[in-house]
């Protein structure tokens, strides 16, 4: 008779991977639970009742108008403060590290207020007369979504440099290229999953934003109504079925981005 197999899992770490998994599990739950609760309290009609608003199909409309400008403003930004970071040694390095969280860190209603208190100055006001009107208008929406993105943008890339062995840069640059040459030749190249990243994150986190938005410039019906603002909206008027509708398709939207993410290989 052949001996007993041992156990591969012994029953102390049966019993710690089984704590680990309730604890974590709650949280889960708990996703789970929402999901359920808004797919169980709205139905197909009450969708379709709410997207044949003229109010909310502009509110979409926009939505994607603004996080798509704002995602391409945030990797803008985001591209050479993360290659500035991750590869260079410069005076205030540490102070612009520190600042790239403030928008993160922040209160959403605080980035709004300092935003509209910004374009109270004299310099804001002349902006706004002499170029283009910010506040409580669509450039302002733009503007609120990149003050929090950019940051998120800013630290993907970041990440995503420090990841890339610099031997490769190095080689180019003795190989004659300058270092604009080499940046766009191959550094940039080998980051381009980076980029997509960082666009994806700015995107989304674009279109949750909703604080700044409020503030700077208001919820006004068919000007500066954005998916964020129609939920606060129909809320505030009782239409809960609308509001849970809008809730459902931001959902889908950002469930639609993390698949995108990982079909790429990418982790955001």
């Amino acid at each position: 008779m052949s001996p007993p197999l041992p156990d591969p899992v012994p029953r102390s770490d049966r019993i710690f991977y089984l704590a680990l998994g309730l604890l974590g599990g709650l949280y889960v739950a708990l996703i789970v639970a929402l999901l359920a609760a808004d797919l169980t309290r709205t139905s197909t009609g009450d969708i379709g009742r709410a997207f044949r608003s003229p109010q909310i199909r502009n509110a979409v409309g926009l939505s994607l108008l603004s996080c798509s400008a704002a995602a391409i403003i945030s990797v803008w930004v985001g591209v050479p403060l993360g290659y500035l970071l991750s590869r260079t040694r410069f005076w205030g390095r540490g102070a612009v590290d520190l600042l790239l969280d403030v928008p993160i860190l922040l209160p959403p209603l605080v980035v709004g207020l300092s935003l509209l208190i910004l374009f109270q100055t004299a310099p804001g006001v002349w902006f706004q007369t002499h170029v283009f009107a910010v506040t409580y208008a669509v450039p302002g929406v733009v503007l609120a979504q990149v003050a929090v993105a950019a940051a998120f943008a800013a630290r993907a890339m970041r990440t995503t440099f420090d990841q890339i062995d610099p031997r490769a840069e190095q080689i180019a640059l003795t190989l004659g290229c300058g270092r604009a040459q080499a940046f766009w030749r191959v550094t940039l190249p080998e980051a381009r999953r980076g980029v997509l990243a960082a666009f994806t994150l700015a995107w989304a986190r674009a279109l949750g934003e909703f604080g700044p938005i409020l503030v700077f410039c208001g919820a006004t019906r068919m000007r500066t109504e954005v998916l964020s603002t129609s939920v606060f909206l129909e809320l505030s008027v009782g239409n809960l079925e609308a509001a849970l509708a809008v809730s459902l398709l931001m959902i889908a939207v950002a469930v639609g981005v993390l698949a995108l993410t990982r079909a790429f290989g990418l982790r955001v």
